[in-house]
């Protein structure tokens, strides 16, 4: 088994930033973009002088299921139970952009969906990528909470749930350790939903979200460690006006 990296160790050192970008349509159809970027300025500050002596230079990008087409061999030797997982990412669209010469680092995953509920925890697509190709355990089940949406045409949910509440208190140990490693480091590390209706908003079940000018938009922003520590705080429910309103 590939051996579980801790997720908050990943975001800290990488200094990144996420956001998270949904589009929702009428009839309840959309895409759903998240997109991860090292801040260099953060990072500078992280790896010091091995900053000017990185060396790297990939830019890809894939379509899930191709690898399920790939490694067939894999794939099909698989429980039942595992396929239908990967089978949930198969439309989900990857590019990966890392430059040490442009210093871009850049991960978007992209999925088009027609109900919202259909869309996989996509936090885990790079990790079950690598289960493929190298014939792990479902590694990505190792996370300790897991993220899903539902919407009824009126009400939109983000659900995170904990599934391993020990590794919970494993991580929330590692963020007290490592904020006093870097508390001198003035690191840049955002967590950003932005959420598009297809109706004005009635009603956000976090004070923090600015809504535009037109209620039909979204934005909450937090600390990626805050959401590390308490995964639960992005739970969010927007309840639309009814279509008689507009």
């Amino acid at each position: 088994m590939k051996k579980y990296i801790s997720l908050l160790l990943i975001l800290l050192i990488s200094s990144c930033q996420i956001t998270e970008t949904i589009h929702l349509n009428p009839n309840g159809s959309g895409t759903i973009v998240i997109s991860k970027l090292r801040d260099e300025q953060s990072y500078m500050q992280v790896a010091g002088e091995n900053y000017s002596k990185e060396e790297k230079f990939e830019d890809t990008t894939y379509v899930f299921h191709d690898f399920i087409t790939k490694y067939e061999a894999t794939f099909s030797k698989l429980p039942a139970s595992e396929k239908t997982i990967f089978q949930k990412f198969a439309n989900v669209n990857v590019h990966i952009k890392k430059s040490s010469y442009e210093k871009e680092y850049k991960t978007t995953i992209t999925q088009n969906f027609n109900t919202i509920t259909e869309v996989p925890d996509l936090y885990k697509t790079e990790e079950y990528v690598d289960d493929l190709i190298h014939n792990y355990a479902l590694t990505a089940e190792e996370h300790y909470y897991k993220v899903n949406y539902t919407f009824d045409g009126s009400l939109f949910k983000r659900m995170v749930t904990i599934t391993d509440a020990v590794q919970l208190t494993k991580q929330q140990d590692q963020i007290k350790e490592l904020k006093n490693r870097y508390s001198q480091f003035k690191i840049n590390q955002p967590y950003v939903l932005k959420y598009y209706f297809p109706r004005k908003i009635k009603s956000v079940s976090n004070a923090n979200a600015k809504i535009s000018e037109d209620k039909k938009t979204l934005e909450l922003q937090f600390l990626i460690t805050d959401c590390v520590v308490n995964p639960e705080s992005t739970n969010l429910e927007v309840l639309l006006e009814s279509e008689a309103i507009d």
